[in-house]
C-alpha cells in the first residue's frame, strides 16, 4: 500500500490494479473529505481499521506516504474526534494507534460537536436577518417569508440531527460523550 497517492510508489497487484487495501482506504478517504474533513484523515482511520491492530506514527508515514508533520497532525485530529486512541505496546518506547471500532460512536461525536453546531449558529443568524429586516419596515413581506422559510428548515435540520442521536442512542447504547457535559 506504500504511499498511495502520497509520495512513495503506488503498491499493485500483478494485473495492475490498485491492491484491495489501497482501494478501501480511498474509498474511505472520498467519503471523509465528501463530509468536510481531509482525505487523509479517512486513509489514516481506515488502514488501522482493515490492518486491526496497533500502528506507529512511523509505520503510517511510511505505509500512506505521508510526512512525519502530517500523521502527527493528522493523528492529534482523529484522537480529538475519538476515531483513534494511542496506545502503548509493551516493550516499545513509541506511541501506537488503534482505530475506533463503533461507527455510532465515531457518528455521535460529529454529529454533537459539529453538525449541531453549525445548524444552531445558522438558525440564530437567520433569526437575526429576520429580526433586523423587521427592523428596517421596507423589506418586502415575500422577502420575509423567505428568511422565515429558511430559519424553519434550519429548526427541522436540527431537529432531524438530535432525533438521529436520541436513535443512535436507542440503538447502540448510550453515548459516552453525554458523561463528560
Amino acid at each position: 500500500m506504500k504511499g498511495y497517492r502520497g509520495t512513495a510508489p503506488e503498491r499493485v497487484i500483478p494485473d495492475g490494479e490498485i491492491h484491495w487495501e489501497e482501494q478501501a482506504c480511498e474509498a474511505v478517504g472520498d467519503v471523509i473529505e465528501f463530509w468536510g474533513f481531509k482525505r487523509n484523515h479517512g486513509r489514516l482511520w481506515a488502514l488501522l481499521y482493515i490492518r486491526n491492530t496497533a500502528m506507529s506514527a512511523l509505520e503510517l508515514q511510511k505505509e500512506l506516504g505521508l510526512s512525519k508533520g502530517a500523521v502527527s497532525m493528522i493523528t492529534t485530529d482523529l484522537e480529538r474526534w475519538s476515531v483513534i486512541q494511542r496506545v502503548r505496546q509493551h516493550g516499545k518506547q513509541a506511541w501506537h494507534y488503534v482505530a475506533e471500532e463503533d461507527y455510532l460512536t465515531m457518528i455521535r461525536k460529529v454529529l454533537r460537536e459539529r453538525e449541531i453546531s453549525v445548524v444552531e449558529n445558522a438558525e440564530e443568524q437567520l433569526a437575526l436577518a429576520e429580526d433586523q429586516a423587521r427592523a428596517e419596515g421596507d423589506v418586502p413581506e415575500s422577502s420575509l417569508k423567505r428568511l422565515r422559510k429558511m430559519r424553519d428548515f434550519a429548526t427541522s435540520a436540527n431537529g432531524t440531527i438530535m432525533l438521529l442521536l436520541q436513535t443512535l442512542d436507542i440503538f447502540g447504547g448510550e453515548d459516552p460523550s453525554k458523561e463528560e457535559s
